[in-house]
């Protein structure tokens, strides 16, 4: 049996508990509140009791210590923030929908909805009791009835949701964070293209919106629907500098116009309103899906003899089957000039900083990077508008 005592010339109550090895163990509370060393005291024995028994798995644990923290706050005459499951993604869904586009908060809001109705009456409870066997039940089950892609997507939304109410102080931990994404097939197989590979791309679409989006690709190492969008207010030849934000990270990306691409661009048909697309045609599709513009870039792989045609043909492994990944896409061109900066002897870190990498925020904490040494680095990049034979 628990118990709690002060010592003579010790501020704090301790607790007296038996550890799951039989042991007696004399810990301070740190505090000298008699109620809340009570409750803290009573939440030690709880966990002792349950390891013994081999019932203390990590998530019981968690549950725990939320439901100890919640006691010792109402000894102490205060309330523990707290809300239910399905409350909290409710407020999170709220917050979202003014810092995200409309399509983006469109999805977050179905996966949200396909969490909570797998759920059911147990998205009521309090969100502490959240295990990461729910959660991890509910990627399994996206995997099987959606893709395997759509997954990962899921479980990635939820651990921004939940990491949410972390920082918010309604959770301990964040349960999604300790699931780990599902890997295919020909995942880790993605490579970059080659300097050949690029030059024959180009030759394919001579003339066609994909050989600029191509160069925009490679020059400024950006995702498909970011160029796709990009209008001609973007472009400053004078300065010969290209200033946009991303649509994922909504950074704000300033990059220099290397000679290539600033030789392509000034031969496009020029217009007065600079908030026409540079290419129209991608721009329209990219409103309606981006899947629709990586199926274009796939046919041109297609055509250059770089990939296979995919086919629609039923499998035995059903519509729920997960299609193998493809090793090349647009993204392989962010891959392309990574490769090629870092085979230059551009470091890691400025290398980050020109595709505009997730992973360089740290850096970026340290490295003030100027345009002027974006370009130094960017110059290195080969020209694949030589001969693209």
């Amino acid at each position: 049996m628990a118990s709690i005592h002060r010592q003579p010339g010790k501020p704090f109550f301790f607790c007296a508990f038996t550890t799951p090895d039989g042991k007696r163990r004399f810990k301070s509370t740190k505090t000298a509140d008699k109620k809340q060393a009570a409750e803290i005291c009573r939440g030690w024995e709880k966990a002792t009791r349950l390891a013994r028994s081999g019932k203390l798995t990590p998530e019981r644990a968690r549950e725990v210590i939320a439901e100890g923290v919640a006691n010792v706050f109402a000894a102490s005459g205060d309330e523990l923030p707290h809300a239910t499951i399905r409350a909290w993604c409710e407020r999170w869904l709220a917050a979202k929908e003014i810092e995200t586009e409309t399509t983006t908060h469109s999805r977050y809001k179905g996966i949200v909805a396909r969490f909570l109705d797998g759920l059911d009456q147990k998205a009521n409870r309090d969100l502490s009791a959240l295990r990461t066997t729910e959660i991890q039940a509910f990627r399994d089950g996206q995997a099987r009835e959606l893709s395997r892609a759509s997954a990962n997507l899921g479980l990635k939304i939820l651990r921004v949701c939940f990491g949410g109410a972390v920082r918010q102080g309604l959770l301990t931990s964040n349960p999604a964070a300790l699931v780990a994404t599902l890997r295919g097939k020909g995942e880790g197989n993605r490579r970059p293209l080659t300097l050949a590979e690029i030059k024959r791309l180009l030759a394919a679409a001579k003339g066609a919106e994909m050989e600029g989006l191509i160069l925009f690709g490679l020059y400024t190492g950006q995702r498909l629907g970011d160029l796709a969008r990009m209008t001609w207010r973007a472009v400053d030849l004078e300065k010969r500098e290209i200033a946009f934000s991303t649509r994922k990270t909504r950074r704000r990306m300033i990059l220099p116009l290397l000679q290539p691409l600033a030789d392509y661009v000034e031969k496009l048909p020029s217009t007065d309103d600079p908030d026409t697309p540079i290419f129209p045609q991608a721009a329209a599709a990219a409103e309606k899906s981006v899947g629709t513009l990586s199926n274009w870039f796939h046919d041109l792989l297609v055509n250059s003899g770089l990939a296979e045609r995919r086919t629609h043909q039923a499998t035995k492994e059903g519509r729920g089957a997960t299609r193998e990944t493809s090793e090349l896409s647009f993204h392989s061109l962010r891959h392309s000039a990574t490769t090629f900066l870092k085979a230059a002897g551009v470091s890691d870190s400025v290398a980050m900083e020109i595709i505009g990498h997730d992973s360089a925020a740290i850096s970026r904490g340290y490295t003030h990077l100027s345009t002027d040494d974006l370009r130094r680095a960017m110059d290195k990049l080969p020209d694949v508008t030589g001969d693209t034979k």
